[in-house]
């Protein structure tokens, strides 16, 4: 909604309020936006940045929607990613009746790095039968 009131102010449609000039302000700046930066997840980037890194999340989770439980997760992808791992052993937990104080994780690394946006376009090539 700030989006559009900040182009309707711009085009002298709108007021141009305290607030939409900050918006305003943080565009001309390459920044996110206070108001944006209150409503979503921590980060440093700049707008250009952080806008391409919130399309890759949103994809992300539509092909979780679409396609069922991915086989591995982008865990610097979610807001939370503790509680994702918390549920994750809550899940375990109640499956095989077991104490979750019990339950831990145990990770191998491998030297393999895939990008996410990577990933999507895979995706994407494979959605539309070219993989």
């Amino acid at each position: 909604n700030s989006l559009k009131q900040v182009q309707k102010a711009i085009k002298g449609l709108v007021v141009m309020s305290e607030e939409l000039e900050k918006v305003y302000t943080s565009f001309l700046n390459s920044q996110v936006p206070q108001l944006w930066a209150t409503a979503a997840y921590p980060s440093l980037k700049p707008l250009a940045s952080w806008i391409k890194d919130l399309i890759l999340r949103l994809h992300f989770i539509e092909y979780w929607i679409l396609n069922g439980v991915p086989r591995s997760f982008w865990i610097s992808g979610f807001f939370f990613p503790q509680g994702f791992l918390t549920g994750a052993l809550q899940n375990h937990a109640r499956k095989y009746n077991m104490p979750i104080d019990e339950l831990s994780f145990n990770y191998t690394l491998y030297p393999i790095y895939r990008h996410q946006e990577e990933f999507y376009q895979a995706a994407q090539k494979k959605s539309r039968g070219k993989a």
